[in-house]
């Protein structure tokens, strides 16, 4: 059903507004609100649209979907999905050179979507840039000062960039014309002078394509056997090509019912062993993990691919930095800067990528002694990081100070910080 004309004078696609008959029955009352607020500013119906100049098109969504099939493919952004969404998102607002932490969550990163979560929310962000190169959202409710406060995220094949003029792009979603102002738009990979994000499932649809076919042709191997599994002679009879079938046919039934298989003199019986290395099967695999694990900057060994290298115990630490570093942290950037641009004020936002990082326990209170002796940390922070209630009032848990330097103030309460004395009251 196209774009219909409510009783309040608005476009709505898709059918009626929620007050008439049928409703909104393809995105729910939770997006009817960005085009009544619009107040009837797209009224004009597309009734056909260059998908192939940039949009996303069905085909594209069958080819996502089946790509997704391929194990290493999914790995990867279940990897990256995962990580980023799992990550704590603190917010800060700055003072001056120095920032403060905020001890409030804003209404967007604490219900950022009508059905979703935090989770939710940043996984399907991450997912739709991971396979499509793009995050497109609309913004469904906005604070009195018009902040979003609610933003769903939008199948990119119902949406289309007219890219004509890169600085001043117009979105479309399902044929109708939405402000630049509603739309939210992350994408991944852009060319200069374009605003789309490259797709990578379309970009390096031969790279899947291989991992694909040598996938089938492994299930092909196992259920029909790449080569015959077995060869069956008789050197003292020549027999009839029927009289080879009812054979085959015969010890077949032998094999599967696990039976004893009686051979008469002439009868020669050969099991046939074929390894996959032989086929180049598990190499082609494992290089087609690696070759996708590097078009997602993702370790070729959490997917299945060659590493390279051996991982031992002592260098785990070094490689979650460096999946933070260089996997990580480019996704995290584009995250924090988009998320930053929606918060008021000089409000701005931060993955805390040290919740990833998780040493030993030895190693972990040994790195709080130390912030605690240089005094840029104090104990309340200290125990907030390992998930402790702050100390009762009156231990120092809000003092900076040293904590060589605290024992000997607390030892002389005349004793001035500073190295002086303090008269006494």
């Amino acid at each position: 059903m196209g774009p219909t004309l409510g009783r309040d004078g608005v476009w709505y696609p898709g059918g009626a507004p929620p007050s008439e008959p049928g409703g909104w029955r393809r995105m729910g009352r939770a997006l009817a609100a960005p085009f009544r607020w619009m107040g009837g500013v797209s009224k004009r119906a597309i009734t056909s649209l260059p998908w192939l100049g940039g949009g996303g098109t069905s085909s594209q969504s069958t080819a996502a979907a089946r790509a997704l099939q391929l194990i290493p493919l999914f790995a990867c952004v279940r990897i990256l999905a995962d990580s980023i969404a799992s990550l704590p998102v603190q917010t800060y607002r700055k003072n001056g050179a120095s920032r403060e932490m905020l001890t409030f969550v804003p209404s967007l990163l604490f219900a950022p979507a009508a059905r979703d979560n935090l989770f939710e929310w940043l996984h399907k962000c991450v997912v739709s840039m991971a396979l499509r190169g793009n995050a497109y959202g609309l913004i469904t409710q906005r604070d009195d000062f018009g902040f979003p406060t609610m933003i769903e995220w939008l199948n990119p094949d119902d949406v289309w960039v007219d890219e004509l003029r890169p600085t001043l792009p117009v979105y479309y979603w399902q044929g109708i014309e939405v402000p630049r102002e509603q739309i939210i738009h992350i994408p991944w990979v852009v060319m200069p002078g374009k605003v789309v994000g490259l797709s990578p499932v379309s970009y390096f649809a031969q790279t899947i394509g291989v991992g694909l076919s040598a996938t089938e042709y492994g299930l092909s191997w196992f259920d029909n056997g790449g080569t015959p599994p077995s060869v069956l002679k008789n050197s003292a009879k020549t027999i009839t090509p029927d009289e080879s079938a009812e054979i085959s046919d015969r010890l077949s039934a032998r094999v599967r019912a696990r039976k004893p298989l009686v051979l008469g003199s002439d009868w020669d019986f050969e099991a046939l062993k074929v390894s996959p290395e032989e086929s180049q099967f598990i190499q082609t695999m494992r290089l087609n993990a690696s070759q996708i694990a590097a078009i997602y900057g993702v370790p070729p060994e959490m997917v299945g691919g060659d590493s390279g290298g051996s991982m031992t115990y002592a260098n785990v630490e070094q490689n979650a930095i460096n999946f933070v570093g260089f996997t990580l942290r480019p996704w995290l950037a584009r995250l924090e800067a988009k998320l930053s641009a929606l918060m008021p004020g000089k409000e701005f936002v931060r993955f805390n990528v040290d919740a990833m990082i998780r040493v030993d326990l030895r190693t972990r209170y040994e790195a709080h002694r130390i912030a605690l002796q240089d005094g840029w940390r104090n104990r309340d922070e200290v125990r907030a990081i390992e998930d402790l209630s702050p100390l009762p009032a009156g231990q120092h848990g809000e003092d900076y100070l040293p904590v060589a330097l605290l024992a000997a103030v607390q030892a002389q309460p005349d004793a001035d910080p500073a190295g002086g004395t303090t008269p006494s009251e």
